[in-house]
Protein backbone atom coordinates (compact mmCIF):
# COMPACT_ATOMS: atom_id res chain seq x y z
CA UNK A 1 0.00 0.00 0.00
CA UNK A 2 1.43 3.34 -1.05
CA UNK A 3 1.34 6.00 1.64
CA UNK A 4 2.23 9.68 1.31
CA UNK A 5 2.94 11.90 4.31
CA UNK A 6 3.28 15.67 3.95
CA UNK A 7 5.07 17.96 6.37
CA UNK A 8 6.47 21.45 6.55
CA UNK A 9 3.34 23.54 6.56
CA UNK A 10 2.69 26.37 8.97
CA UNK A 11 2.07 30.06 9.41
CA UNK A 12 4.35 32.40 7.50
CA UNK A 13 4.39 36.10 6.66
CA UNK A 14 3.90 37.33 3.11
CA UNK A 15 7.14 37.37 1.15
CA UNK A 16 8.69 34.57 3.18
CA UNK A 17 9.47 30.97 2.20
CA UNK A 18 8.45 27.47 3.20
CA UNK A 19 9.49 24.03 2.03
CA UNK A 20 6.99 21.22 2.02
CA UNK A 21 8.08 17.61 2.11
CA UNK A 22 6.27 14.47 1.01
CA UNK A 23 7.71 11.13 1.99
CA UNK A 24 6.54 8.02 0.20
CA UNK A 25 6.36 4.51 1.60
CA UNK A 26 5.22 1.34 -0.10
CA UNK A 27 6.38 2.60 -3.48
CA UNK A 28 9.34 4.08 -5.32
CA UNK A 29 8.95 7.79 -5.92
CA UNK A 30 10.93 7.72 -9.16
CA UNK A 31 8.30 5.48 -10.74
CA UNK A 32 5.44 7.92 -10.18
CA UNK A 33 4.47 11.22 -11.58
CA UNK A 34 4.58 13.26 -8.39
CA UNK A 35 2.61 16.41 -7.80
CA UNK A 36 1.37 18.99 -5.37
CA UNK A 37 -2.19 20.26 -5.25
CA UNK A 38 -3.86 22.70 -2.92
CA UNK A 39 -7.32 23.46 -1.68
CA UNK A 40 -8.29 26.79 -0.19
CA UNK A 41 -11.31 27.12 2.06
CA UNK A 42 -14.50 27.06 0.02
CA UNK A 43 -12.69 26.27 -3.22
CA UNK A 44 -11.97 23.20 -5.29
CA UNK A 45 -8.63 21.44 -5.20
CA UNK A 46 -6.26 22.84 -7.80
CA UNK A 47 -3.02 21.78 -9.43
CA UNK A 48 0.17 23.46 -8.20
CA UNK A 49 3.15 21.58 -9.61
CA UNK A 50 4.26 18.18 -10.85
CA UNK A 51 7.39 16.33 -11.85
CA UNK A 52 7.43 13.47 -14.34
CA UNK A 53 8.49 9.97 -13.42
CA UNK A 54 12.15 9.15 -14.01
CA UNK A 55 11.25 6.68 -16.74
CA UNK A 56 9.30 9.30 -18.68
CA UNK A 57 11.51 12.34 -18.94
CA UNK A 58 13.66 12.62 -15.89
CA UNK A 59 12.89 15.74 -13.91
CA UNK A 60 10.55 17.56 -16.30
CA UNK A 61 8.35 19.73 -14.13
CA UNK A 62 5.16 21.71 -14.63
CA UNK A 63 3.63 24.58 -12.70
CA UNK A 64 0.39 26.45 -12.53
CA UNK A 65 0.60 30.03 -13.74
CA UNK A 66 -0.12 31.32 -10.24
CA UNK A 67 3.05 29.81 -8.77
CA UNK A 68 5.43 29.74 -11.75
CA UNK A 69 8.68 31.46 -10.89
CA UNK A 70 8.02 31.28 -7.14
CA UNK A 71 7.63 27.55 -6.41
CA UNK A 72 10.00 24.72 -7.28
CA UNK A 73 9.19 21.02 -7.17
CA UNK A 74 11.97 18.48 -6.79
CA UNK A 75 12.29 14.76 -6.27
CA UNK A 76 14.91 12.99 -4.16
CA UNK A 77 15.15 9.34 -5.13
CA UNK A 78 17.59 8.60 -2.30
CA UNK A 79 15.11 9.66 0.36
CA UNK A 80 12.06 8.61 -1.65
CA UNK A 81 10.60 12.07 -1.22
CA UNK A 82 9.28 15.05 -3.11
CA UNK A 83 9.63 18.64 -2.06
CA UNK A 84 7.91 21.90 -2.84
CA UNK A 85 10.04 24.98 -2.24
CA UNK A 86 7.72 27.96 -1.95
CA UNK A 87 9.25 31.44 -2.14
CA UNK A 88 7.73 34.89 -2.07
CA UNK A 89 4.57 33.56 -0.52
CA UNK A 90 1.34 35.50 -0.89
CA UNK A 91 -1.86 35.45 1.17
CA UNK A 92 -3.62 33.79 -1.76
CA UNK A 93 -1.27 30.81 -1.37
CA UNK A 94 -3.07 29.96 1.86
CA UNK A 95 -4.50 26.46 1.52
CA UNK A 96 -4.15 22.84 2.50
CA UNK A 97 -1.42 21.37 0.31
CA UNK A 98 -1.68 17.76 -0.81
CA UNK A 99 0.98 15.47 -2.22
CA UNK A 100 -0.05 13.22 -5.10
CA UNK A 101 1.52 10.17 -6.71
CA UNK A 102 0.11 8.93 -10.00
CA UNK A 103 0.65 5.88 -12.13
CA UNK A 104 -2.49 3.99 -13.04
CA UNK A 105 -4.21 5.21 -9.88
CA UNK A 106 -3.92 8.32 -7.73
CA UNK A 107 -2.49 8.27 -4.25
CA UNK A 108 -2.95 11.22 -1.89
CA UNK A 109 -1.48 12.36 1.38
CA UNK A 110 -3.51 13.78 4.25
CA UNK A 111 -2.50 17.37 3.53
CA UNK A 112 -0.59 20.06 5.37
CA UNK A 113 -1.92 23.54 6.12
CA UNK A 114 -0.06 26.58 4.80
CA UNK A 115 -1.24 29.96 6.04
CA UNK A 116 0.29 33.15 4.69
CA UNK A 117 -0.64 36.11 6.87
CA UNK A 118 0.79 39.01 8.83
Amino acid sequence: QVELVESGGGLVQPGKSLRLSCTVSGGTVSRYQMGWFRQAAGKEREFVASVASAGWSGMTSYYSDSVKGRFTISRDNTYNAVYLQMNTLKPEDTAVYYCNAFTVVDYWGQGTQVTVSL
